[in-house]
């Protein structure tokens, strides 16, 4: 078992036996379970969301080695984490080329080898994909656990499926598999890995003692706010607004520096997932789209002011309190487009309606 951070769920003798017999009978486990395999490569507000079911598997079965598949690029969420004992960190971008596919085939089935070797007792495929069921199925455990709601025939692969339902926040849903596993979810955290020292390959470059983050990125643009009314935004803000983004959303990041009155700075482009976790831990409060670093906000109990259009927040917005929603709530959403000739439900949305909400919460 790692000692990464001192393992900060020791326990004692009395606290081993918390798991439910009767869900052991119900899966034909004799005892508690050895090793576990959990499934849930992307994305990273999805592995956000997966945070709270890892706390109460780990809760429930203290003994038991967990493991975690991951794609490349998000392994920093969960590097060093306490609660894992291996990450298995796939580059399924690259199985999707056509040209790597002799390199795709002969990766797969080294992974397929070492995933039976491990004979795990239970996988849980939280993602509910084809290949995430395939990748379910060659891990070889006696139970293999998804949901009725997976998709592209993913549910073939399970022995075990059970209910999320459709109009739930994703926490919860994941939090379904937990309670059929025997666990207590009556606490949900966020357990992420404990704080540490980052360095931004940013020179000369330090953030002020008070700061709020903006987020004007997202993977859809009809997620997205305009940039520009962003940077109206921070100009209004009592602190200086901090912009983070990934490499692709530098250009809005400049915009909205470009409109702050010179009260925003940009980081875009230039942290790691490690360093974005630390510099959204210590901001004041986070505005944002719909987009993972959202999540992480939410995760950390950080206040997240959160604005929303074409996807519902009851599923996916920032779970739990203190976090705002600023949405129109015209009849056309949540309309879930990626495509759409006017997104008025964004640019209905204004500036100054942005302001006042920050302010009456009381920043």
């Amino acid at each position: 078992m790692s000692t990464v951070a001192g393992i900060i769920y020791l326990t004692t003798l009395s606290d081993i036996v918390k798991y439910s017999t009767m869900a052991l009978d119900a899966l034909k486990l004799k005892k508690p379970p050895h090793k576990i395999l959990i499934i849930k490569p992307s994305s990273l507000g999805d592995v956000v969301h997966s945070l709270p079911f890892l706390n109460a598997i780990r809760d429930s079965f203290p003994r038991a080695e967990i493991h975690w598949i991951i794609t490349k690029g998000l392994e920093g969420l969960l590097e060093g984490h306490p609660m894992i004992n291996k990450l298995w960190i796939i580059n399924k971008d690259d199985w999707k080329r056509i040209k790597g596919a002799r390199t795709t085939i002969k990766e797969l089935r080294s992974l397929f080898k070492s995933l039976k070797a491990e004979k795990y007792d239970i996988v849980i495929d939280l993602q509910g994909l084809l290949r995430s069921g395939i990748l379910a199925k060659a891990a070889v455990a006696a139970v293999r656990v998804g949901f009725i709601e997976a998709r592209e025939g993913s549910r073939i692969f399970y022995t075990h499926s059970i209910k999320g339902g459709k109009d739930v926040h994703a926490v919860d849903r994941y939090l379904e598999i937990a309670k059929f596993l025997g666990c207590d979810v009556s606490g949900i955290k966020f357990p992420f890995p404990l704080s540490f020292n980052f360095q931004l390959s940013t020179p000369n470059f330090q953030l002020p003692d008070k700061y709020a983050v903006i987020v004007p990125g997202a993977r859809w643009e009809t997620k997205r706010w305009h940039p520009g009314r962003f940077g109206e935004l921070s100009s209004m803000l009592s602190v200086k607004s901090i912009v983070v983004g990934g490499e692709s959303d530098t250009a809005m990041a400049d915009i909205v520096v470009g409109n702050s009155m010179d009260n925003a700075l940009s980081i875009a482009g230039k942290t790691t997932l490690k360093d974005l976790i630390e510099i959204i831990r210590h901001a004041k409060f986070v505005v944002t789209n719909d987009s993972g670093p959202m999540h992480i906000a939410a995760a950390l109990n950080v206040p997240v002011f959160a604005i929303f259009g074409p996807t519902n927040p009851l599923r996916t917005g920032p779970y739990g309190k203190p976090h705002v929603i600023i949405r129109k709530g015209l009849e056309c959403s949540p309309c879930y487009k990626k495509n759409c000739r006017t997104i008025q439900c964004m640019e209905l949305i204004s500036v100054q309606e942005v302001a006042d909400v920050i302010r009456q919460s009381g920043y």
